[in-house]
């Protein structure tokens, strides 16, 4: 009976690990979007972090990215940046590749 109650202990620290790696590199990724997306808005230095920030915060808005790209959507069409949707989502999903290998690296 140890032995089922072992590999329950060690499946439930796995997926809390795993939940816990998740919203690192989610939190990374959207640091990482908020920076270049303040760049192609012409922000740099410290408005370039503060913008960054309101793009980790617009993530806590609803589950999923939705809230993230609706967030840098409309700052981008308020800015006049020409990115289309599909590039905007190949990024985000280019950044949270690039933020999971700098965890573990890390």
């Amino acid at each position: 009976m140890s032995n089922m109650k072992d590999r329950e202990n060690a499946f439930e620290n796995k997926f809390a690990h795993d939940a816990e790696l998740k919203f690192k590199a989610e939190a990374r990724r959207n640091k990482l979007l908020g920076l270049w997306a303040a760049e192609l808005l012409g922000k740099s230095g410290a408005d370039a972090e503060a913008y960054a920030k309101t793009v980790i915060v617009a993530d806590l808005e609803e589950a999923g990215d939705d809230d993230v790209f609706r967030k840098v959507r409309a700052d981008f069409d308020n800015g006049g940046v020409d990115q289309s949707d599909h590039q905007l989502r190949r990024k985000m999903n280019e950044l949270l590749v690039v933020a999971v290998e700098q965890i573990q690296a890390s």
